[in-house]
């Protein structure tokens, strides 16, 4: 462990609901090491979900501070939002959200259209993405002729393809079975085990006892912090 990648403090979010105001976040404050590998967890409505979207900068907090990276990142434009979306952060979705009309290459290549458009070496790094997920054989298949986990597979590569040093996985192994789920997690923490910090959200407690540190939440606050 070093420094705190991630540091939220007095994090608040609130949205207008009618005439009242849903609390989902109330004054968190939580602090995320370089290089580890935890699970946020709760029950629906518990906020973690509000949680993952502000750490992704997908949304931005009512009150409150979240710094990345020494980077107070709470109410920055949306231009550079978007910038350290790209930069720094990978994302892995529960539905994979792969383009349907694009091989598994393609879809790998596709954050580094917008970070590096003319990089003469971007397929080649890509293709080292999906090696890196034991995934090269099925670079020019698209996703309807990959499994579920190979589908997941070609996500990982994608979010780890711009060398991100935060990746955010929300419910990564919901739409998968329990055997290729759990060779899924063990593939994120072969990436912890390299450096690179992963989040997971999930409502499975399995899951959430393979990982190093587990962060419950509840109706909008923290419950319990339990490291392993």
């Amino acid at each position: 462990m070093s420094q705190a990648i991630i540091q939220l403090s007095g994090l608040t979010k609130d949205y207008p609901m009618g005439g009242e105001t849903v609390h989902a976040l109330c004054g968190i404050d939580l602090a995320i090491q370089a290089g580890e590998f935890m699970a946020i967890m709760g029950p629906s409505g518990s906020g973690k979900s509000t949680l993952m979207h502000i750490l992704g900068l997908l949304d931005t907090p009512t009150a409150g501070t979240y710094t990345l990276e020494d980077e107070d990142v709470s109410a920055i434009s949306r231009e550079r939002r978007a910038d350290i979306r790209n930069q720094k952060i990978g994302f892995i979705f529960q539905g994979f959200n792969l383009l349907a009309r694009s091989n598994a290459l393609e879809n790998v290549e596709l954050p580094m259209l917008y970070r590096r458009p003319s990089d003469p070496q971007r397929k080649e790094k890509a293709k080292e993405a999906l090696r890196m997920v034991n995934l090269e054989d099925r670079a020019f298949h698209q996703p309807s002729q990959l499994s579920g986990g190979q589908q997941q597979r070609v996500a990982i590569a994608r979010a780890l393809v711009n060398d991100p040093s935060l990746i955010l996985a929300d419910e990564p192994t919901g739409n998968l079975d329990s055997k290729t789920g759990q060779e899924i997690i063990q593939l994120l923490g072969s990436f912890h085990e390299k450096g690179i910090t992963v989040v997971i959200v999930t409502h499975d407690a399995g899951i959430g006892q393979s990982t190093n540190r587990r962060v419950i939440f509840r109706d909008g606050f923290i419950e319990r912090d339990e490291v392993s």
